[in-house]
């Protein structure tokens, strides 16, 4: 697999692997549709993490402004229906990102996460054309348990809250590299190039947010990356009532 070495840190980093009960039930053709619904769910969720981010953290208020408005077409399109899933005027920023003078890690963060949101979108788009070419309907489904119960764990002060939350950004995104490369052997020819086609951008989304959680924590982070890291392992393994892109063992 020419993608094995880009996999190792990415093995290294998770505590635990998918378990195989959740491939064999994700890899069900009638379970196809649920998966690339949550599948485009999770790339718009991540654009929105980030934004917010730099929203909390890294621009100003003009800036902010114009995060908000690269995000609104997609939300439109998703929570309210609006539109018809072509983004194609809206793939760029429109303008250039200010960074707060009192945040000395703003310009690095601004960088990668922009950078970040722009792949995010692109993979969305990526995955609506896919539902649409197989006449996969958009529909509503609940998010699972997993972003939500990572971010339990995210300590709720600054400066302690910045790197935990990065932390977390980084298990998602290493877990989702970890899970495209599972899933692609068992799907048809277009999915399994998709999904591998994946596997780098994500990579890198997970180097860079532990990468960010390094360098903008004051204090040694290592053993918040192993307690998230156990929390992360918990949810993957304990069982999950519902199906969803990053669920735990199916019980369903």
């Amino acid at each position: 697999m020419p993608h094995k070495a880009l996999l190792v840190p990415i093995q290294s980093f998770l505590i635990c692997e998918t378990p195989q009960s959740w491939l064999e039930h994700a890899t069900k053709p009638e379970n196809l549709p649920n998966l690339l619904v949550d599948h485009a769910n999770c790339e718009l969720k991540a654009a929105q993490t980030a934004m917010l981010l730099l929203r909390r953290y890294a621009v100003d208020k003009d800036s902010g402004e114009a995060l908000l408005a690269w995000l609104k077409p997609f939300e439109d399109f998703v929570y309210r229906k609006v539109g018809d899933g072509n983004f194609s005027q809206h793939v760029n920023l429109s303008k250039k990102l200010i960074s707060k003078s009192n945040f000395e890690h703003g310009d690095e963060l601004i960088a990668k996460m922009v950078l970040l949101i722009k792949e995010e979108l692109h993979h969305f788009q990526q995955v609506l054309e896919i539902m649409q070419s197989r006449n996969i309907e958009y529909g509503n489904l609940t998010a699972s348990r997993y972003a939500r119960g990572l971010m339990k764990h995210v300590r709720t002060h600054d400066p302690a809250k910045l790197p935990d939350t990065l932390i977390c950004g980084a298990y998602i995104e290493a877990r989702s590299c970890e899970r495209f490369a599972k899933l692609a052997p068992y799907l048809d020819d277009e999915l399994n190039k998709f999904y591998v086609s994946l596997l780098r951008s994500e990579a890198r989304h997970f180097e860079d947010y532990l990468s960010l959680a390094q360098t903008i924590s004051k204090q040694d982070i290592s053993d918040r990356i192993q307690l998230i890291g156990e929390k992360e392992a918990e949810l993957i393994q304990s069982p999950d009532v519902e199906f969803r892109f990053h669920s735990g063992v199916p019980n369903c």
